[in-house]
């Protein structure tokens, strides 16, 4: 490849013959009547010959450079390159400007002279700060905006420029939240392939893997925030929100100062990206979400997890709720109530939600769901459920209750039933529907052996998010948790190839499993359940807290999460508990307490995690009804139900007290997990009845009247 220097010197013979054409286009117009643009510099409208430029001017080296260079780039790059020159005023309009005949001339900065090596390079930054991009290009073609001009005179050649009609999304936008639509560009519902190209360009550790899915890379944090979370204390809902630890109130003072921070970060970008969409399939009870968000991925990932409306439903779709998501900006903590530079924050009043501080996009899916949290309930007497839903071909419905890591996206995901939703559903007088439009799926030790459904989900539309890839191949390493532990893919629910669309079931749950995570190896793999102990682990909501699905967890941690949403829930957990209750009376529903964690010892003395090929023989045995007709066996402590034989699973693995083989004593591993679950239980106790109190594990030393 020749250098720099013989490349210039090899592009410089054109120079003469465009300064000769210059000289003569610079001539014919300098006639009687033609009077200089008020850039000092003679103008006429450009009809395809070379841009002018003066023999007469002693050029700067880098103006040299730049015609040199342009004279053998494409011709895009050499008009917008040369073009440029028109506005860098002469001699002879600086001697015009002295003698009042010009414009006073416009003074500029000198800038470095480009290596030849680097222009493309410098290029492609340029347009990186610009808002040139696909996503970015306004509606109307190029030629319609130049011809749009008006009032064109040889002083002003360039006219005047109506003023751009702007969308219903842009005023929406401007009105309620003073977005700068004249100076951001705002890309409303892009395409898939819009949102690829704009992460691939603009958002270090986005690539394409191999299997066509985007990875992206959401920063320092990981996983959720659950000590940011905030909703703002106003009349409206005081008397309504559960408020403590889970639910932290901020005053309306704050959350204007939390929500002008946030928007003053995206009036900052050059693009933001706005996706609307639907939460809930019934739609009866659906609610109109609006993003407003700065990242690509971001984006996308909304685009996926929420329910995406038809175009005619685009027309004129107007928000319920609005999330402005700035968490790329952090947060002021010497904001009063701040504990960090993060927020997560709701106000059910004015129906928004900002984001300050984590780039986690599965913040805005948690958001949502505490908004169906508190809608649902309070407004129609539906019960939210931090749940996976699936329907069998007779109808038959299955719900499963989980925390993230217990199992709930990998089970519902059953070749043999229509998947109705992974993650967030509602039960109403008339069924169970999805609240999303999309599942979100840990992939950490994925693989298309254990869970053909989800792996072969991870194609172009889905989002990879913090996984590790082979450079060279883009395959992805399932096993690598060297970003996070809690790697994840959101896609939409229809990539499932067994998903019931609409995600709507007309059919109330035959079975609920109660989903556990037993981190001690001490509870069965399969219990069941009362309706009182239903009741009583439905607001323990136990499991062990796995690594990195919060930030900072990094090994199992025993845990209670009340309904198992803990930290999704809006209101007190026994008003869920009790609609619950109703339910499961009114349906006659069976109900099974199922334990994906360790069998055999606990994480740390020797156990290992359930095998999934027992776990999901389980599930098969209590969808054919096998199960409720086997013999079963009291299981002390916990007083639980525990089946002595099921089809393809080890009798020896059903009861811990056979299978033990742990390092530490077993029945002082099941007394602590029994004594833990008797302390928590302590502050529902004033508002359960005796009976649901007495349904849960009994610790001799303790005595329950």
């Amino acid at each position: 490849m020749p250098s720099a220097h013989r490349l210039l010197q090899a592009l410089a013979r054109p120079l003469e013959r465009i300064n000769t054409a210059e000289a003569a286009i610079t001539a014919s117009q300098r006639r009687p009547g033609f009077s200089p643009s008020p850039l000092g510099r003679f103008r006429k409208p450009f009809h395809g010959s070379h841009p002018r430029h003066d023999p007469h001017h002693a050029a700067a080296p880098n103006q040299h450079h730049a015609i040199a260079l342009g004279a053998a780039l494409p011709s895009l790059f050499r008009a917008r390159t040369l073009s440029t020159l028109r506005l860098v005023p002469t001699n002879d309009d600086m001697a015009g400007a002295l003698k009042g005949t010009g414009s006073p001339p416009i003074v500029r900065t000198a800038s470095p002279a480009p290596l030849a090596q680097d222009f493309v390079r410098q290029q492609v930054a340029k347009q990186q700060r610009t808002n040139f991009h696909s996503t970015s290009l306004k509606t109307a073609p190029f030629t319609t905006m130049v011809s749009a001009s008006v009032n064109k005179t040889n002083l002003h050649p360039a006219g005047v420029q109506p003023q751009r009609e702007h969308t219903e999304i842009e005023e929406e936008l401007h009105d309620k939240a003073h977005i700068d639509y004249d100076r951001v560009a705002i890309v409303a519902n892009p395409s898939v392939a819009a949102l690829y190209e704009d992460a691939l360009v603009y958002e270090t550790g986005s690539a394409i893997t191999s299997s066509g899915a985007l990875s992206a890379y959401s920063g320092a944090k990981t996983g959720r925030s659950p000590s940011d979370k905030r909703i703002v204390k106003e009349e409206s809902s005081e008397n309504e929100i559960w408020w403590g630890p889970v639910n932290k109130p901020m005053t309306p003072d704050v959350w204007r100062i939390n929500r002008e921070r946030a928007i003053d970060y995206l009036n900052t970008r050059n693009r933001i990206y706005v996706v609307d969409g639907f939460a809930g399939w019934d739609e009866r009870y659906r609610i109109r979400v609006r993003v407003v968000c700065a990242r690509a991925y971001h984006a996308l990932f909304m685009r996926n997890m929420l329910i995406r409306p038809t175009k005619a439903e685009l027309e004129g779709f107007h928000p319920d709720y609005t999330i402005y998501n700035g968490g790329a900006f952090p947060a002021n903590r010497y904001t009063s109530g701040m504990t960090s530079a993060t927020s997560v924050a709701i106000n059910f009043k004015d129906q928004e939600m900002v984001i300050l501080g984590t780039e986690y996009a599965g913040e805005m899916k948690k958001g949502v769901f505490t908004v169906l949290f508190y809608e649902m309930p309070v407004k129609h007497n539906v019960l939210t459920l931090h749940s996976s839903a699936n329907e069998g071909q007779d109808g038959d419905v299955t719900v499963f209750f989980g925390l993230s890591g217990t199992g709930k996206t990998t089970l519902s995901a059953d070749p043999k039933r229509a998947l109705i939703g992974d993650d967030e559903h509602c039960w109403s007088d008339k069924g169970v529907f999805n609240i999303e439009g999309g599942c979100y799926a840990k992939t950490i030790g994925l693989s298309a052996e254990k869970e053909p459904d989800i792996f072969g989900a991870i194609k172009f539309g889905s989002i990879l998010e913090n996984v590790v890839f082979d450079p060279e191949t883009r395959v992805v390493d399932y096993d690598d948790d060297t970003l996070t532990e809690n790697t994840r893919c959101a896609y939409p629910i229809e990539y499932i190839e067994n998903t019931k669309i609409p995600c709507i079931s007309s059919g109330h749950p035959k079975n609920i499993i109660l989903l556990t995570c037993d981190a001690r190896g001490v509870l069965p793999p399969i219990s069941k359940l009362s309706t009182e102990q239903t009741m009583y682990h439905f607001i323990s909501g136990y499991t062990s807290k796995m690594a990195g699905t919060e930030q900072g967890v990094t090994e199992p941690t025993a845990t209670f999460s009340s309904c198992f949403a803990q930290p999704f829930l809006a209101l007190h957990p026994m008003r869920y508990a009790k609609m619950l209750a109703e339910k499961i009376a009114e349906h006659g529903s069976n109900a099974w307490l199922l334990n994906t964690g360790w069998v055999g010892a606990g994480a740390t003395t020797g156990g290992k995690r359930c095998p999934l090929k027992y776990t999901r023989a389980i599930l098969d045995a209590i969808h054919s009804g096998e199960l409720a007709k086997a013999e079963y066996e009291t299981y002390e402590t916990f007083n639980l139900s525990v089946p002595k034989t099921c089809p393809n699973v080890p009798d020896e693995l059903l009861n811990p007290a056979k299978a033990w083989s742990g390092t530490t004593d077993f029945k002082g591993e099941v007394k602590k997990l029994g004594t833990l679950f008797m302390e928590n239980f302590k502050k529902y106790e004033d508002q359960a009845t005796t009976e649901v109190i007495k349904a849960g594990p009994h610790v001799c030393c303790c005595q329950k009247d």
